[in-house]
């Protein structure tokens, strides 16, 4: 496929026009009955994960240098809380690989279950861990143990509600379905801001000592809910085929075998492996490279609006805590229209073009936004961080999600996906309030904050040149898009 063309090929065509595995199970009544199901679950799965996430970078930049380093300066202070959000994500691409490739061997939903659990779990013990001041260097260090917990969860979580939705959606709807990951990471977002603005109500020696604690806590009634929902839901009906399909195969194989003078296991095994085989030379890393550069080009600049804005206004502009917060809840809105716009945008003009869009307006932001933030003017500061998240935390990842799922074969969608998208967080998103933390440490500059935004969005738009266009791809594919 020319990568340079933006228009859907004759063969992608035929692909859109001709019923797969989730249309036909979508025209059952049982089956759009499991669907809406499988929404629900996945939402509140991926809200979970995202109260944990925009919890702890919220707690980083209001709270956590107060609590777990209370001997540094406030830059430091910064920085560290910082660091311990990185151990999280790299965490990350350990439980992307090894819970990746369970649920590429026995199902989306088993190891969607497993990832709810570990990571309510973790948040809530976050929310238990004693300050310095009462066990030292022990409630540092546990924080980073119950970050790596959570980073293990999370690595193979959005990635297995976006392929989940994708696999379960109508093929003309599947990029507005798949964005639907994001609206349950905007609705943890949107949630622990709530809860984090109404912990900031209470006097500041109260938040420091135990009102910080409130939302961690919280969260477990999210996880048991979440929990519940995805012990009922069923398994997608893509990769449902797909496991009929090579339980048909080992069946014939057997048979084959049988009539012919080689021992049944050693011709299936030397069959299957053959299969195996052709089919990881059939699905080289191209794609992998591919959601690597886009995930670095929506995952860098979303955590830097999300996560670094939020401690270095309030930390290093001296602007009112709640300005920034009150920006990440107002951004948290306006995404439950722009999460699925992009959605169906992508669905109505392809993947590629509108990822390219996005990724140019990051490119473009970056030194007007950091800019602006001088001014310390509250109206200027909340629209700064209100931009940035709709397009670097919401419009782009609305994009994301199908484009994603439909760049590999179904037999390593999960692992593959997971495992770049998790690579990509370590380079970008996770280490992107640290590396900015150090930068500012460093110079004292906006400048080269602005510069660090504006490469990690160039990479995302380099690599859109790279990038087949996807819309209306068979899933059941077992070769990769590239």
């Amino acid at each position: 496929m020319n990568s340079t063309d933006t228009s859907i090929s004759p063969e992608n065509s035929q692909e859109m026009t001709r019923p797969q595995e989730a249309d036909l199970h979508f025209d059952t009544p049982e089956g759009r009955k499991n669907f809406w199901s499988t929404i629900i679950s996945i939402w509140l799965g991926t809200t979970m994960e995202y109260v944990d996430f925009a919890l702890y970078g919220l707690a980083a930049g209001l709270v956590f240098g107060d609590v777990f380093f209370p001997e540094q300066t406030p830059i430091l202070a910064l920085l560290s809380s910082f660091a311990t959000w990185a151990v999280g994500f790299i965490a990350r691409p350990i439980g992307a690989i090894i819970l990746g490739k369970v649920g590429d061997m026995y199902g989306r939903k088993f190891v969607l279950v497993i990832t709810v659990s570990l990571m309510g779990l973790a948040t809530t013990g976050i929310g238990l861990i004693p300050s310095y001041s009462s066990i030292g260097f022990w409630a540092p260090l546990l924080l980073v143990f119950l970050r790596i917990c959570q980073g293990f969860g999370a690595g193979a979580e959005l990635s297995g509600g976006a392929v989940m939705l994708a696999e379960s959606a109508p093929t003309k709807h599947r990029g507005l379905v798949a964005s639907l990951i994001g609206v349950g990471s905007n609705s943890g977002t949107l949630l622990a801001s709530i809860l984090w603005l109404l912990v900031l109500r209470m006097p500041k020696e109260d938040v420091i000592a135990w009102g910080w604690r409130i939302p961690f806590l919280c969260s477990i009634l999210v996880a048991i809910l979440a929990l519940v929902l995805r012990r009922t839901m069923k398994e997608s009906p893509v990769f449902q085929a797909f496991q009929k399909a090579k339980a048909e195969k080992i069946t014939a194989l057997e048979k084959e075998s049988a009539t012919t003078k080689k021992p049944s296991d050693s011709s299936v095994a030397t069959d299957m492996s053959t299969s195996t085989a052709q089919t990881e030379k059939n699905s080289g890393w191209k794609a992998f490279i591919i959601m690597l550069g886009l995930r670095i080009g929506e995952n860098g600049p979303s955590y830097m609006a999300q996560g670094f804005l939020i401690g270095y206004v309030a930390k290093a502009l001296s602007v009112d805590k709640s300005v920034p917060t009150t920006a990440v809840l107002i951004a948290s809105i306006l995404g439950f229209a722009v999460i699925p716009l992009s959605g169906w945008l992508s669905d109505r003009f392809g993947r590629r073009p509108l990822y390219r869009v996005y990724c140019l307006l990051l490119v473009l932001y970056g030194f007007p936004a950091f800019a602006l933030l001088e001014s310390r003017d509250p109206l200027i500061v909340g629209a700064v961080i209100v931009v940035g998240m709709c397009l670097a935390s919401l419009g782009i990842f609305g994009v994301q999600a199908a484009y994603g799922v439909e760049l590999f074969g179904v037999a390593h969608r999960y692992s593959k996906m997971a495992v770049a998208k998790e690579l990509g967080s370590i380079l970008s998103g996770g280490t992107a309030p640290m590396v900015a933390s150090a930068l500012l440490a460093a110079t004292g500059s906006w400048i080269p904050l602005a510069l660090y935004f504006v490469v990690t969005a160039g990479i995302g738009l380099v690599t859109t040149f790279f990038a087949p266009e996807t819309r209306g791809r068979d899933l059941s594919l077992l070769e990769d898009a590239i």
